[in-house]
């Protein structure tokens, strides 16, 4: 059985640095802007849609100067529906991106060094009790824009662990994180967890989104084919 530290190996090798998430950091140095804002963003937006229609989004949202903890709580919601729609379910979202701007504007004075300078079990627990923050996007706002030691486990990844063989016990998100979670800490230095974890996340949607995602995997030209025979 490969484990995971191996296959975060052979994929780095095989793939190259993602350098996931994207950020516009000319942009927020220009604006003197915090760019933790726009991943939080970013991680609502990409709920149940492609990352070619957040782009759009936040593009729409850069052009307004709307990528500020302030101006989000504080533009009207329809003109926020406006700029985010290409994003798709432009209406529950507009309502979760005001939400959470106006809770870190009032409980943490709009600064996320603040917000994200605790406990990262303390955070998550905030993150979750907010109205549309889910597992997903919770722990990508914790270890994109946060940085803390949090695995990701997106649609992508689930597909994944349904076609790898690995020794999870089901496919429940908080299995499949325990899982990856518990193997890389016991075989990466822990300043590296992160910066790995980030890596390892956005190379498993490349393999996923390129070989596994269809109903039937391209298997013949997938770089793991190998070790998936030697594993059945």
């Amino acid at each position: 059985m490969i484990s995971p530290k191996n296959l975060y190996e052979f994929l780095l090798d095989t793939f190259g640095h993602q350098h996931w998430w994207p950020v516009d950091e000319q942009y927020h140095q220009n604006q003197n802007s915090d760019p933790r804002f726009e991943i939080i963003v970013g991680a609502i937006l990409t709920q149940n849609t492609a990352w070619t229609n957040v782009e759009k989004a936040l593009d729409n949202l850069k052009k307004h100067r709307v990528l500020t903890v302030q101006t989000m709580a504080n533009i009207a919601v329809e003109k926020l529906k406006t700029m985010i729609q290409p994003s798709g379910f432009f209406n529950q979202k507009a309502e979760r991106l005001k939400l959470i701007a106006a809770y870190i504007e009032k409980k943490y004075h709009k600064d996320l060094l603040n917000f994200f300078s605790r406990e990262t079990s303390e955070i998550r627990h905030e993150l979750l009790s907010l109205k549309g923050i889910g597992p997903e996007t919770a722990d990508s706002i914790l270890l994109y824009a946060g940085n803390h030691p949090v695995f990701v486990i997106d649609s992508y990844t689930k597909r994944f662990c349904q076609r790898f063989p690995l020794s999870i016990l089901n496919e429940s998100y908080d299995d499949i994180q325990h899982f990856f979670e518990n193997e890389l800490k016991s075989t990466i230095p822990k300043k590296e967890l992160v910066s790995t974890y980030k890596e390892f996340h956005a190379l498993l949607v490349e393999l996923v989104k390129n070989y596994c995602w269809k109903k039937n995997p391209s298997c013949a030209t997938c770089p793991l084919t190998h070790l998936c025979e030697k594993l059945f």
